[in-house]
Formats: structure tokens, sequence, C-alpha cells
């Protein structure tokens, strides 16, 4: 009897321990944002007068764009993508929306087609000579990006005006990407 009750003390024990962990598990587990949530980020990308007109969207777990919101002045913003390290809400005018489209879908942006992005709250932390590194490698040059504007798809000699380092400095206008079908002039704002 002694041995049964010893086993049955320690099921109990084990069954709590269990329901603690799993309770601090279900704790920490994050509740997706709220499509209000979601909105407010996206607004934080640009300035308050941009922000107030443009087309909110967020990117769903199978790639494709839901629309949260319809605006009237020709820019679309999207939140902070979670998975990233680092804030990364933008905001983009038609043209910007075009080239973002071609860099996610790997395919080359219309030359000459000039667009305008805001990063307003910062960038996330990325290569700045590959266009597709997910994190730091050896080469390909990591860096740390604040709050910045963009100026994409202008022509070539455009880009020639700004330095291209692979390891620029951040503080002043440079060329990210260089020498790829996505290079774009960033523009700290801070």
């Amino acid at each position: 009897m002694h041995v049964l009750k010893r086993i049955v003390t320690g099921m109990v024990m084990l069954s709590a321990a269990l329901a603690l962990t799993t309770n601090a598990y279900a704790a920490k587990a994050k509740k997706p944002p709220t499509d209000k949530q979601l909105i407010k980020s996206a607004m934080s990308a640009a300035p308050a007068k941009v922000a107030k007109g443009a087309t909110i969207v967020a990117m769903e777990a199978d790639g494709k764009m839901r629309t949260l919101r319809e605006g009237t002045n020709g820019f679309t913003c999207m939140p902070d993508n979670p998975a990233t390290p680092g804030p990364d809400p933008m905001c983009m005018d038609k043209n910007a929306w075009e080239w973002a489209h071609a860099w996610m879908g790997h395919t080359i942006p219309t030359p000459g087609k000039v667009g305008f992005m805001y990063m307003l709250s910062g960038g996330t932390d990325g290569s700045n000579t590959d266009p597709y590194a997910t994190k730091p490698a050896p080469n390909n040059h990591w860096i740390k990006t604040g709050p910045h504007v963009m100026i994409v798809g202008a022509d070539q000699s455009f880009y020639d005006m700004y330095p291209k380092s692979a390891d620029p400095d951040t503080s002043v206008p440079y060329v990210m990407w260089a020498g790829t079908p996505y290079q774009h002039l960033m523009a700290p704002v801070k």
C-alpha cells in the first residue's frame, strides 16, 4: 500500500508539473495581431498625412496580400513583419509597390520607373549586398538601418552619384544592393 501511495503521489506531482509547463508555454505563445494593430503598425511607416490616406495591406501566411483598408492617395502601407528581428513597416507609392512586387517575386523591375518608399519606423537589419539574405554571413555585409526613405527604380546614372560601398556609412545616403536589379537609394531621416 505504501508503494502504491508513492506512485499515485508521484503521478499527481508529475501531472501538476506538466500542467504548469503547458500553461507557461501557452502564456508565452503570441496571439496574431488584430487588424487594428496591423493598421497602426503600417501607418507608423509614413508621415501622418500620407498614412491617413494610404491603402493598408498585410501579407498572409500563404504569401497573398490582404487589404485591411482601402486608401485614396496612391500609397500602400504594410505593417511590421513579426518574423524579422527589427521594425520594418513600409509605405510606398505605386511605382515603389511595383518595384517591391518585382523584388519579392524575383523578377526584374521596370527600369526608369522611379518610386518612393517610407520606412520611418526603421528597417530590419539586412544584407547590403544580397537582396535575399535572411541572416548575417561573413560575405553578405549585414548592416543596421534606422528611419529612412528610399528611391527605387531609378536609372543607373542616378545611383552613380551616391556611395556604393558594401559596408556603407548608414548615417548618410547610400546605395543598397548596388549592381543588382534591386539597387536603391537609402536616405536616413535622423
